[in-house]
């Protein structure tokens, strides 16, 4: 297996490509990349240091390193991963930004888009269904299969990420004649004779991807809400903050979104949470 292999295997499209663009980048930089210890890694990003002074980019290039060493682990060539315990004190900012937090009601507007086509508009009411009652994160949808649908048990099994837990979630019950619907009705005509287990199907009977996911959600709803964002973490944001705000147990709802620790969940529990919106609302009042 290639490096190249093995991050399409463990990431999403777009991940893997930026991951192998910085992979390129250290190996190229790095002389003896294969047999580094702890200490050359952190002497290689000390030095990025110098030249990048975003949180975010140097925290892309320490995972993209990590991965390496996974793939070296993965395929024998190496026992350990050096850069495994690095952790960077550069701070990414978590907050969940308030102004851009939709109530239940909001969000189940969005099942109400107008379609041109029929089968896609099936489609994408599952799609959508997925984030606002599950608050599925993009790369998890794209994951799920046929097979991890259990419509017996009005059920969906949810595989762990890199950052999430697996779970299994409950259906609405408006959801399971939904999935009944476009499981044995829809998504057989948009395979057009294709053989994928991938639930979610895109126009050219392919497996949609966690990008093509995301990019639909920010094209379909743009504008619906004036100045407030609607995409897909907006949409999670807002499904676990107002679960939080009608009083369910801090743990069970960690479970819910599959938060690997207790500290992910309670930064969305947040104090005066009205007060705050309504001091938003003067600059951003619904139309």
């Amino acid at each position: 297996m290639t490096l190249e292999q093995y991050l399409q295997k463990h990431y999403t499209e777009k991940t893997a490509k930026a991951y192998l663009y910085e992979i390129d980048n250290y190996l190229s930089n790095c002389t003896g990349a294969a047999g580094a210890v702890y200490k050359d890694i952190v002497s290689y990003m000390g030095a990025l240091r110098l030249r990048y002074s975003k949180a975010s980019t140097l925290n892309r290039i320490l995972a993209s390193i990590k991965a390496y060493y996974d793939f070296l682990c993965y395929t024998g060539q190496r026992s350990d991963n050096p850069a495994r315990a690095i952790r960077l004190r550069d701070r990414q900012s978590r907050d969940v930004q308030l102004q851009d937090l939709f109530t239940s009601e909001e969000l189940e507007t969005l099942l109400e888009r107008p379609e041109r086509y029929n089968n896609l508009a099936h489609r994408n009411r599952v799609l959508i269904s997925l984030l606002i009652y599950q608050a599925l994160q993009p790369g998890e949808m794209e994951t799920l299969t046929i097979h991890d649908i259990n419509l017996a048990t009005g059920s969906i099994y949810i595989k762990p990420t890199v950052s999430t837990n697996k779970r299994e979630l409950q259906l609405k019950p408006n959801q399971v004649l939904l999935f009944y619907q476009y499981i044995h009705e829809i998504r057989p005509k948009l395979l057009r004779r294709k053989k994928y287990d991938a639930l979610l199907i895109g126009l050219r009977g392919t497996p949609m991807k966690a990008e093509h996911i995301t990019d639909h959600v920010e094209r379909s709803y743009k504008g619906l809400y004036g100045r407030r964002k609607i995409n897909a973490q907006t949409i999670r944001q807002s499904v676990i903050a107002n679960l939080l705000k009608q009083g369910h147990d801090l743990s069970l709802v960690q479970v819910f979104a599959g938060h690997k620790y207790p500290s992910s969940t309670e930064r969305y529990k947040q104090n005066a949470v009205e007060t705050l919106r309504d001091a938003v609302q003067q600059y951003h009042p619904l139309r």
